[in-house]
């Protein structure tokens, strides 16, 4: 029999964020953000769950979109980076691929290969990791319309460095310099809004959101937890009792001593570590739960275990299942613990837990 250390997959609490996406983007539509493999929740259940809501799938990469058809579906993809090599635009054009391109290189393969995708532009608004420059806009929409390959530039998109600080001002004068950037050209469509943006009041969403970590319960703003925003938990981990023991006052347990019991204590080892995905970094008191009762970590994360103080559980025993994050206990709770977002803890959930769907 297999270790039964599993993440469970609510495609219910999916469908219900993405809802919550679409009411909260108001008359934009919403593109649903599936790279980095569904968010560690594997793409194609999660792209399949979606596929009779969701107008349109965003990706980082070229695999993810080719992933996205594999599982059998039609929605154009967007792709977040656009292409890495020039004979990607074909592969484009053949799968209704719709590349984001952010840079002179990515105009020079669209110029010689001679292929005619769909493409978005990215604007650098501020954050300044990819896309043109505002004033570069004008030159680049120029040198398309004059390639000759009958390209169509669907609309422009930008991001938001800021947007879950409540507090920042760079929101709004990100959005103003988008505004300003592409108000030369009304009749193409826009796309600025992440996760972040459909919690700010009276923030404009344009003609494409682009829902993310909120499609899996995560809180996209600082200092709130998905919950607290009215979102499900798509994921929980769990992971099985293997032994429990009473540690006596004065005992440690672990790597290095780190934890010891100031008083007899029941303990228990759990079935998952930093080689799950678990983060290594989760110390002492970070929460977990059995039988629904909320219990806390103590000592070092291994790499295949971890222990649990079953004070507050008396009555759990070895095989009962430990969940790590969920309903009890949000992701939130846990990232904020080890010093991390939901979305690494997320993402970083290994091959060796099994995905399951229901």
């Amino acid at each position: 029999m297999s270790r039964s250390t599993v993440a469970r997959i609510d495609l219910d609490a999916l469908r219900n964020n993405y809802r919550t996406a679409c009411e909260r983007a108001g008359s934009a539509k919403a593109m649903a953000v599936v790279k980095a493999d569904g968010y560690g929740h594997g793409i194609a259940p999660i792209a399949s769950a979606l596929a009779d809501v969701a107008p349109k799938y965003a990706v980082a990469c070229i695999e993810e979109a080719r992933a996205i058809r594999s599982a059998g579906l039609a929605q154009p993809v967007v792709l977040l980076q656009g292409v890495h090599a020039a004979d990607d635009l074909a592969d484009c054009v053949r799968h209704n691929f719709e590349p984001v391109l952010h840079g002179e290189r990515q105009l020079d393969w669209l110029e010689q290969g001679g292929y005619a995708p769909y493409i978005w532009l990215k604007v650098n608004t501020g954050m300044n990791r990819l896309g043109f420059r505002p004033k570069e806009l004008p030159a680049v929409m120029a040198r398309i319309a004059q390639m000759g390959t009958g390209t169509q530039v669907l609309g422009f998109v930008s991001h938001y460095a800021c947007a879950d600080d409540a507090g920042s001002a760079m929101t709004a004068t990100q959005t103003a310099a988008f505004e300003a950037a592409t108000s030369f050209w009304p009749a193409l469509m826009k796309s600025v809004g992440n996760s972040a943006a459909h919690f700010i009041s009276g923030q404009p969403l344009f003609d494409w959101s682009r829902p993310g970590i909120m499609l899996y319960g995560g809180s996209p703003i600082v200092g709130k937890t998905g919950p607290e925003l009215g979102l499900e938990p798509v994921m929980t981990l769990e992971a099985p009792l293997i032994t429990t023991r009473e540690v006596n006052a004065g005992e440690s347990v672990g790597y290095g001593g780190a934890w010891v019991a100031e008083h007899d204590t029941r303990m228990g080892m759990v079935a998952i570590g930093y080689g799950d995905g678990y983060p290594r970094h989760a110390g002492t008191d970070t929460p977990a739960a059995v039988g629904g009762r909320r219990i806390r970590l103590i000592g070092r994360v291994s790499m295949d275990m971890l222990a649990v103080d079953l004070s507050n559980a008396p009555e759990a025993r070895e095989g009962d299942p430990v969940e790590l994050w969920g309903r009890t206990v949000g992701v939130d709770e846990v990232a904020s613990c080890a010093g991390t977002i939901s979305y690494e803890l997320l993402t970083g959930i290994t091959s060796r837990v099994p995905r399951i769907s229901c």
